[in-house]
């Protein structure tokens, strides 16, 4: 049976996030992911929903017509045809990222489609419960069989209990992935390890978007060890940073030298 059209406020139950921000951090995830799998086009249509689904977040029943015209606003005249938005559904529909529901008028014809926004799986990639830390070189295998029996079993904290020291929009990124504090601790110990080793200001951004690239990559390929792949590409982006800003200082050093010498010589 189809849903009567209305209002979007009267599909608010059919929302699936709490809020705006964990909306746009699932949207984030599912563009990290099959960002590619989308023509410019395509991802332009898909991008204007997702703004259009935010007064509820996650869910819009706008009008095809209403969202291109508003592409066709935002790009100065230069939008994307219904077709293109139309395999922008059937794309999107078949990953996963939002379900579509028919609505109807009291009439019973058919009324603008009512698009659902899909949480971001957790079991996608998978929730590694044992996270490997570099530099630490205990065997595990070799602890006495007789400890076990008086060995207190560890409590398991959530994303809830992150220490504060982490910033609140790291968290958000990582906890979908990887839910427990001390996990989420260490993704932000390796992004502190990371900028001070190449003497770099630590970046929120540049720490977010390293994460998003691990999931990436895990969504793709075997990664057995999440934290040190992750070390990689933080240690990566930071020693570009740090010659780039060496680069930098270097043309300074000579605007200065040519400066001082153009002075003098007058």
């Amino acid at each position: 049976m189809n849903l009567k059209s209305g209002s979007v406020d009267q599909f608010e139950q059919f929302s699936q996030f709490i809020d705006l921000q964990e909306f746009n951090a699932h949207v984030e995830m599912w563009l990290a992911v099959h960002k590619d799998k989308f023509s410019k086009g395509e991802l332009a249509g898909l991008k204007r929903l997702v703004r259009f689904a935010a007064k509820i977040p996650g869910v819009s029943n706008a009008k095809i017509g209403t969202v291109l015209k508003a592409i066709h606003e935002e790009y100065n005249g230069h939008g994307i045809s219904r077709s293109t938005f139309k395999r922008m559904i059937v794309k999107a529909t078949e990953i996963g990222i939002f379900t579509v529901h028919e609505t109807e008028r009291k009439n019973g014809s058919q009324s603008s489609n009512l698009y659902v926004f899909n949480r971001y799986p957790k079991s996608e990639p998978p929730n590694q419960k044992k996270m490997d830390h570099p530099n630490k070189t205990i065997n595990l295998s070799k602890t006495n069989k007789n400890q076990k029996s008086t060995k207190r079993s560890e409590t398991v904290l959530d994303h809830t209990f992150t220490s504060e020291r982490v910033p609140q929009s790291f968290i958000s990124t990582v906890k979908y992935f990887f839910s427990e504090a001390r996990q989420i601790e260490e993704f932000w110990r390796m992004a502190s390890l990371a900028a001070y080793k190449n003497n770099c200001e630590l970046s929120l951004d540049t720490a977010i978007h390293s994460f998003k690239q691990l999931i990436r990559k895990m969504k793709t390929s075997n990664i057995a060890k999440p934290i040190a792949y992750f070390y990689g590409i933080l240690n990566k982006k930071f020693e570009e940073k740090y010659f780039d800003e060496l680069h930098e200082m270097g043309f300074a050093a000579e605007d200065n030298a040519f400066s001082l010498n153009f002075f003098y010589k007058k």
